[in-house]
């Protein structure tokens, strides 16, 4: 039984963050690698070859991997870990969520307007509603208590969810089930927690 009541899913891989101590699913983790020269760099996709250590997608967790050279600790000899990690983790998990955006709004499943995800929350529950964090307030208002209990994925800006979107800018979207869906919801809870924002739920 996992944290929260729930039956842990034995088919999925755990891993443990070597800033935290903490073992527990790879989806809110960021696998780091060592490169040919030494040097430690993210592996966001989790494809590279090597072997892989973990660390939590925090911003406070992978600073103090660094500070404290703990990826030369884990792997088991001197390794250069760049002191803007965190900030070059932050820059690759962005891009990963536009770009699982674009495809969503490729296949149909992602809406934007504030009018359509008006209609769209009226019409029937989403997977997720999607708020630009420097958009305005009162909007999100009204549509926050229209979502119920989907999550609120609000780590990027309207110029970023406008590359997504192939727009200037996009202040308000909402997110229908299936396909890519899931890892729109991983990547923005990743992202969030380099930008300090609360875990969206991937359940």
């Amino acid at each position: 039984m996992s944290r929260g009541g729930r039956d842990k899913d034995r088919s999925e891989p755990e891993r443990r963050c070597i800033a935290t101590g903490v073992s527990g699913p790879t989806a809110p983790l960021v696998r780091f690698v060592v490169g040919p020269e030494g040097d430690v760099f993210p592996d966001v996709a989790e494809k590279a070859p090597g072997r892989g250590m973990w660390v939590s997608a925090d911003r406070a967790a992978i600073d103090l991997a660094v500070k404290k050279n703990l990826f030369s600790r884990s792997a088991k000899a001197p390794v250069k870990a760049p002191a803007d990690l965190s900030e070059r983790v932050e820059a690759l998990l962005t891009r990963r969520l536009q770009d699982a955006l674009a495809l969503a709004r490729k296949a149909g499943l992602a809406h934007m307007g504030f009018d359509t995800v008006h209609r769209r929350l009226k019409s029937a529950p989403v997977a997720a509603l999607i708020e630009a964090s420097d958009g305005s307030e009162a909007q999100r208002a009204k549509l926050r208590p229209m979502a119920g209990e989907a999550p609120v994925i609000s780590c990027l800006s309207r110029e970023e969810l406008g590359l997504a979107f192939r727009r200037d800018n996009v202040i308000h979207a909402a997110l229908d089930a299936g396909g890519v869906t899931k890892t729109v919801l991983r990547e923005a809870s990743r992202l969030n927690g380099l930008r300090g924002h609360e875990a969206v739920s991937i359940d």
